[in-house]
């Protein structure tokens, strides 16, 4: 029985040594631990501090090899320059000489100024044969920045006609480079008619007591005309003695502001001015339009603004 316990002892002893030893070393494989991505992370950490050097580099140098100045260039204006004002001047003055042909040496020498050397012969014209009054400039046709022509109208032997003048503009210099072309007046524009709307029965009547008060120190009272006009606008009266007011003949306020702000209006007013005229001499009238800008302060209408009105007629 002695041996027997001996036997399990020992056995117990064998099992609890296999159990508690370490077990047999094995050699690790490749990449184990991170390792391999440890490798792969420094080999690209490298390579992209590699690019950011190169670039730091190489983009500074080849803009300055490559790359314009653009501090020092000149800007560009893609716009046309051609000079108008002074063209349209210049192409009256020459209309002015070209249509008066009453003494036909005096018209070439004065052609002379405003065409190339050597074409103002080009430009003869038999005695007495052009008349031209009332010229004036109705437009310039602008084709690039050198070319354009000046549009003059005028009544050409009695009759309403247009004379083309074709100008050409090298910096400040300009020449008439081309025989002008007499054509057709201008059309006369058909008015549409007025735009309906309706109308501020009660916002009339009230100013109807202001604005003749307005209309008198505006003419003939400056010192009162601060009464009338809204606190911070400016107004500048008529001069002294040049028109008398004679009546507010007609008035008509929108019941609605386009805008959208009702105390701010664009009433349209007819106004009959009397004429300054000598002793013992009936006094004329005119009659005139204008829209008056106004605006409600809540209890009493101010004036803003005074302009003509832009379309009186066919309303």
């Amino acid at each position: 029985m002695a041996k027997a316990s001996r036997r399990s002892t020992t056995a117990r002893d064998q099992e609890d040594g296999m159990e508690f030893d370490a077990p047999p070393a094995r050699r690790p494989r490749a990449g184990a631990g991170g390792r391999w991505w440890v490798g792969v992370g420094r080999a690209v950490l490298w390579a992209f501090m590699i690019v950011v050097i190169f670039n730091g580099i190489w983009f500074p140098l080849r803009g300055g090899l490559a790359l314009p100045d653009t501090a020092q260039e000149p800007e560009r204006d893609d716009g046309v320059t051609y000079p108008e004002t002074a063209a349209a001047a210049f192409g009256l003055r020459f209309a002015e000489a070209y249509l008066d042909t009453e003494d036909p040496e005096a018209r070439l020498s004065a052609l002379a100024a405003f065409v190339p050397e050597g074409e103002a012969a080009s430009l003869d014209a038999p005695a007495d044969s052009l008349t031209g009054d009332n010229l004036t400039v109705v437009a310039v046709d602008v084709r690039d920045d050198n070319h354009a022509l000046v549009v003059v109208r005028a009544d050409v032997n009695g009759e309403p006609m247009r004379l083309d003048v074709p100008v050409y503009a090298e910096d400040d210099a300009l020449v008439v480079s081309g025989r002008p072309a007499l054509l057709a007046a201008p059309t006369q524009a058909s008015l549409p008619q007025g735009s309906a709307y309706e109308h501020d029965a009660r916002a009339e009547e009230q100013l109807t007591e202001v604005l003749p008060g307005f209309f008198e120190a505006y003419a003939g009272e400056p010192a009162h005309l601060e009464r009338y006009v809204e606190p911070g606008a400016t107004v500048t009266p008529l001069p002294a003695d040049s028109l008398e007011f004679g009546e507010l003949s007609d008035l008509a306020v929108p019941s609605q502001a386009s805008n959208g702000n009702d105390d701010v209006r664009q009433v349209a007013a007819t106004v009959r001015w009397n004429l300054p005229a000598p002793e013992e001499t009936q006094t004329g009238q005119l009659t005139q339009n204008y829209l008056v800008t106004v605006v409600n302060s809540g209890n009493e209408w101010y004036v803003r603004d005074i302009q003509g009105a832009p379309h009186s007629f066919g309303g």
